[in-house]
């Protein structure tokens, strides 16, 4: 089946189970599952109680098999908002057909659609398969960045003061 026959769906709160296990999947390929401390109940009241994020599901012959967490953010250069991709898995099972593609066709229209002015994601730098499937769709990265990150103890610190 070609991804151009991929179906969709947004995720709704009876998703919270599949999510987690999509976001695991994810962690595991990534060879971070030990850091994933994220629960249904969170997911629930993060995704659709606060709607923090969007899930949108692929579909081949009704099966979710692989799915796309994202985010708005804001380019003040631009002057509007963008989508941030946060997780985007394929099932390996279902992998090499078209979905990934799709899922990023989708999100690309769904930025046009919002009036958005960009999408943007990270990729780790040994994910390979990965960044060559990006390049081969012509997108561009950006070397000339350096992403910073602060969370637990550090986090907490600064906000103290």
């Amino acid at each position: 089946m070609a991804g151009h026959n991929t179906q969709f769906r947004f995720a709704t709160r009876e998703d919270c189970a599949l999510i987690l296990s999509f976001i695991r999947e994810l962690a595991a390929y990534e060879k971070m599952l030990d850091e994933v401390v994220a629960t249904e109940e969170l997911l629930g009241e993060q995704l659709f109680d606060k709607q923090k994020a969007e899930v949108i599901f692929a579909l081949e012959d009704g099966r979710e098999v692989g799915f796309a967490l994202f985010f708005h953010n804001f380019s003040t250069f631009l002057g509007r908002a963008g989508i941030y991709l946060e997780d985007l898995y394929v099932l390996p099972a279902h992998r090499g057909r078209g979905h990934g593609k799709a899922l990023l066709r989708k999100l690309a229209q769904i930025a046009v659609e919002r009036g958005c002015g960009r999408l943007e994601w990270w990729c780790l730098d040994w994910n390979r398969p990965s960044i060559d499937f990006y390049l081969a769709l012509g997108v561009e990265p950006m070397s000339d960045w350096t992403t910073y990150r602060i969370v637990g103890e550090t986090l907490a610190k600064l906000a103290k003061g």
